[in-house]
């Protein structure tokens, strides 16, 4: 097997019939590690509520067509933005999708005049705390809606 060319992986913009891939390649990771929490049945059933109306958005990344993985960026603030309900579903990982997912994330930010963006995860996830880290991420004083979260991060876009 090959490794994945970036012809291979295609970063689109989330469409309302993207909500089920949305959903299930959150909980199959969330439910994997951890536990689903009250706000995220919420965001991950009623995303447009959640992210999209406030001035969101959600990148669904594809690998040969496929739906491979997702990630969403929440306003939270004017010139911030959270990177948050990022997932790759297993059979596509190790081939890039999440951090094209992420760069084009970051990309999104910049060109909404983010002035940074925080994300909120678990340090047991060591490959994706990783992945941040390598795109620029700093570790900042954790607080946050989170039960599960034990580490939250911080990309300055200045």
């Amino acid at each position: 097997m090959s490794n994945a060319t970036i012809s291979d992986v295609e970063i689109i913009t989330y469409q309302k019939e993207h909500q089920p891939w949305f959903e299930k390649l959150n909980r199959d990771w969330i439910e994997k590690y951890f536990w689903m929490e009250p706000i995220d049945f919420e965001v991950l059933q009623h995303p447009e509520e959640y992210i999209l109306k406030n001035g969101g958005t959600i990148f669904m990344g594809t690998y040969n067509k496929e739906i491979a993985g997702t990630a969403a960026v929440k306003f939270v603030e004017a010139g911030v933005y959270e990177f948050t309900k990022m997932a790759v579903d297993e059979k596509f990982q190790g081939k890039k999708i999440g951090k094209a997912i992420a760069e084009a994330a970051i990309e999104w930010c910049r060109k909404s005049q983010g002035k940074r963006i925080i994300l909120y995860s678990n340090t047991k996830l060591e490959t994706a705390i990783a992945m941040y880290r390598k795109l620029g991420f700093k570790e900042i004083p954790l607080d946050g809606p989170y039960k599960r979260s034990d580490i939250k991060m911080e990309l300055n876009l200045r």
